[in-house]
């Protein structure tokens, strides 16, 4: 077990994170980890579906707060 290479825990950026969940369910198998090359259940697929849905949710709301953001400084440059 000491050449195990998913022994150590990583962490990885959230969109490379997405990334890999993207092509997980379009393969539908496990690319990495102890499952790896094993069918994804309709849980797993889930719960990646759900992280995808978040990053979506998430970036949407980021550009609308910037373009608010770039309408207020706007509109007081104008005022000036």
């Amino acid at each position: 077990m000491a050449d195990d290479k998913y022994k150590k825990r990583r962490w990885s950026v959230p969109h490379k994170r997405a990334k890999g969940y993207a092509e997980e369910r379009k393969a539908k198998v496990h690319k990495w980890g102890p499952k790896e090359g094993k069918e994804l259940t309709d849980y797993e697929a889930g719960i990646r579906s759900g992280y995808l849905q978040c990053q979506t949710d998430h970036a949407g709301i980021y550009n609308f707060k910037k373009q608010k953001e770039a309408e207020k400084t706007a509109k007081k440059a104008a005022k000036k």
